[in-house]
């Protein structure tokens, strides 16, 4: 099954939409770093030529991350001190729904692209394992890549493909700086409810803060259910795909150069990149 965000033309307009995504909503609750800041993602060659043969990013759902050495099953979760006030709390016209499980629903229906704003020995070490043909990384420049991918989703532009269907752009996007914070003892709803956007980016100090993470998230709204036409309930894949035109992204400076890694197939790469018309300045990590 492919799901994916696709520059696209207008939805099916038999029935009444679904509440549609936007552009940077919570903006104003993140830390977004400088407009020059350059972002690191270190990925397996295979994948990254996968990426640029398909023209996409590739997110992933944030409480998937498990198939990883040191991958965070707490991603996107309540804190733990969060957890009694937020099950407490209910919703006046849904007595059986607590905000607990709304935070729930809403993390089950987010999606992150994740980057390093350093260019880091951790990163290196942690992300892109497990390929034949060594390593790679793409730098980004932030500003360029923020607007390049509002452009794509802003509404009008894209539209999300299920099971081969056109459906309205329900994901809102939004770009931050983690934050990195003591996951046991830490409570961040003390007085007020946080929107479930905030938990999308806290880690765990300890045993994340050297990666120095940059995430795009894609996030639905966690109340409710998104049906199809045909009556069905739309399921949330572990994945999902944006769309993303790395040649046209080189050629205006949103990727500035690729590092590899020293065991890295260069001969490989090179005559990959060659083939699908890719022509930058490479570079060792």
């Amino acid at each position: 099954m492919v799901h994916k965000m696709a520059e696209s033309k207008k939805c099916n307009e038999n029935i009444p939409p679904p509440p549609v995504g936007s552009i940077e909503p919570h903006a104003a609750l993140l830390n977004r770093p400088p407009d020059d800041q350059l972002l690191y993602k270190v990925m397996r060659v295979e994948d990254l030529l996968r990426s640029i043969s398909g023209s996409y990013l590739h997110f992933n759902r944030v409480d998937s991350y498990k198939d990883f050495q040191g991958a965070d099953a707490h991603d996107g979760q309540q804190l733990p001190k969060d957890r009694h006030d937020n099950a407490m709390a209910k919703f006046a016209k849904a007595p059986s729904f607590s905000v607990e499980d709304y935070y729930n629903q809403c993390r089950a229906r987010t999606y992150a692209c994740c980057f390093s704003v350093e260019n880091s020995d951790h990163t290196w070490r942690k992300y892109g394992n497990g390929g034949k043909k060594g390593k790679a990384c793409v730098v980004f420049k932030f500003s360029q890549l923020r607007s390049r991918l509002n452009k794509t989703l802003q509404a009008g532009n894209s539209a999300l493909e299920y099971n081969g269907k056109r459906c309205h752009q329900i994901f809102s996007v939004n770009y931050g700086l983690v934050e990195y914070v003591v996951w046991k003892i830490h409570q961040a709803n003390m007085g007020k409810r946080l929107n479930p956007i905030k938990y999308t980016y806290f880690k765990d100090r300890e045993s994340f803060e050297n990666e120095k993470e940059l995430r795009i998230s894609l996030s639905a709204i966690g109340i409710g259910q998104f049906s199809l036409i045909d009556g069905s309930v739309m399921e949330f894949p572990a994945h999902l795909q944006v769309a993303f035109d790395f040649r046209a992204a080189i050629a205006d400076g949103t990727i500035q150069k690729i590092l590899y890694s020293p065991d890295c197939d260069l001969v490989f790469l090179h005559s990959e990149l060659n083939r699908l018309g890719i022509e930058l300045r490479e570079e060792r990590a």
